[in-house]
Formats: C-alpha cells, sequence, structure tokens
C-alpha cells in the first residue's frame, strides 16, 4: 500500500462510518474505482479500531454512567434509565448478530455488485428521508422501550446489504418510532459500538490465522487518521441535523446511486 492509500481509506472509512451513506459501499468502490489492490485484512482491522475508538471516546461519559448504572443494578439498587439503555443497546444487537452469523458468507459473495450498492443507496435513502420529513418526534434515547429496541435492531440487519448504512436504517427506524433526529443519532452511534467490536473481532481471529506481512506504520497512521476523522464526523453531523435534518445525505444517497447505476450497468 502506498500513502495515497492509506490517507483515502482511513478517511472514507473515518468519515462514513458514522454518516448515514453507507460505508461499505464507499469502500467497496474506492478500489473499484482506483484500481488498487486490496488493502488486505489487518489494515481493516486498524481502520475499524480508529472507528471505535472515536465513539467510544465522544461518549465517553454516557459510556461511564451506563457501565456504572448496570453495576447499580446488578447490586440490587434498581434500573435506572442509564441501565435500561445500556439493556436496549445490547437487546437491538442481537438481531444483526444472528442474521450476520447466517448470512455472512451469501452477502460477501452475492451482494456486493455495484448494482445492489446502487439500489440499495437509493431505496434506503428516500427511507430515510420519508421518515425525516414525516414521522419526526421529540422522543431521546432515554424514552425507549422493549418494541422500539427490537424494531431499530431488526432494521439494523439490513445493514448487511451492501449500501444500505448501518447509522442510516438504524435513524430511519428510530425516527419512524418518534424519536428525535438528534436522539435517533446518539442511539445509532452507541449501537455501533458493539456492532463494531464483533466485526473487528471476527477480522482479528481471521487475521490470527494468516502469516502475511504486516505493515505497522500504515496501520497505525490509518487507525489515528480514522478515528480522528469520525470523532470530527460525529461532533458536526450532530451539530448539523439540528438545522437541516437528514435531507443533504437523501439527496447525496439517491444522486451516487444512479450515478453508480449509470456508470456500471448505463
Amino acid at each position: 500500500m502506498d500513502w495515497l492509500q492509506v490517507v483515502v481509506l482511513a478517511l472514507v472509512q473515518g468519515v462514513s462510518e458514522f454518516l448515514p451513506v453507507s460505508s461499505s459501499a464507499h469502500l467497496i468502490l474506492v478500489p473499484v474505482l482506483t484500481e488498487w489492490q486490496d488493502q488486505g485484512l489487518a489494515f481493516d482491522v486498524a481502520l475499524h479500531l480508529g472507528s471505535l475508538l472515536a465513539v467510544v471516546v465522544y461518549f465517553r461519559a454516557e459510556l461511564w454512567q451506563m457501565m456504572t448504572s448496570c453495576v447499580a443494578a446488578l447490586k440490587g439498587h434498581g434500573v435506572d434509565r442509564d441501565a435500561r439503555l445500556a439493556s436496549w443497546v445490547v437487546i437491538a444487537t442481537l438481531p444483526v448478530c444472528a442474521v450476520g452469523f447466517v448470512m455472512r458468507d451469501v452477502v460477501s459473495e452475492y451482494m456486493r455488485s455495484p448494482l445492489i450498492i446502487g439500489i440499495s443507496l437509493i431505496v434506503f435513502g428516500l427511507w430515510l428521508g420519508y421518515a425525516d420529513w414525516r414521522k419526526r418526534g421529540s422522543r431521546s434515547e432515554h424514552q425507549l422501550t422493549l418494541k422500539d429496541a427490537l424494531w431499530i435492531g431488526g432494521a439494523q440487519a439490513l445493514a448487511l446489504i451492501p449500501g444500505t448504512s448501518r447509522s442510516g436504517v438504524t435513524m430511519t427506524a428510530a425516527l419512524m418510532l418518534g424519536m428525535s433526529r438528534e436522539g435517533a443519532a446518539r442511539f445509532s452511534f452507541l449501537l455501533s459500538i458493539p456492532v463494531i467490536v464483533l466485526a473487528g473481532g471476527l477480522e482479528a481471529v481471521e487475521l490470527m490465522g494468516q502469516s502475511k506481512p504486516v505493515d505497522g506504520s500504515a496501520m497505525l497512521v490509518g487507525t489515528l487518521l480514522s478515528g480522528l476523522s469520525a470523532y470530527a464526523c460525529i461532533h458536526f453531523f450532530l451539530a448539523l441535523i439540528k438545522r437541516l435534518g437528514m435531507q443533504p445525505f437523501v439527496l447525496y444517497r439517491v444522486l451516487f446511486g444512479a450515478w453508480l447505476l449509470w456508470f456500471f450497468h448505463g
């Protein structure tokens, strides 16, 4: 890998991981459009680590409160709103784990084509636009119920389809359930933590079975750039949606999806 490839892939991962535009679509298409060789599993793990560090650092206060509340609940001091939120994060993660375990090979072998990515970008983008325009409410992430967590978790499983966007589809489901833009985004970002841990863990297990040399410098730079860009992305996205909503991302998805369909199948 040359340094241009390291920088581009790290920034693409960092910026697109938490925006509702599908990081998998962008990372799949980068080597297709640039003719770069595959970056390798070790570098993928490094990029995921950077994204994970970004969201953990950004929500460190909330995560600490959720953890201490869970410990207090286990000691018999009652379940408060933070312990309940932690349980909703766990429950909403279960559907994607189950579906991913069954469908992982199918997705990797048959569903990574530009046609599927383009259609997914458009269809799920329009659904996001409708949810933001028609169904937006005022509930925060602390006002979720078990039913809400299951619905959002079920929607998250759809993100296994490349082009869907994990953050996009979970925000869409949350908006449809009457959450505010900020509440939907914050819950989606919290949901990303176990998903990134699980995905990165699977990649790390596969990596241990390989004997290919690892470029430590590229991995370190990739982790740092991915983390810094992801942190900035979370911060500015939460500020942006208060004023502009989801529509700019909907427009981007539709145009990008239409271009993919024209470029590869026109």
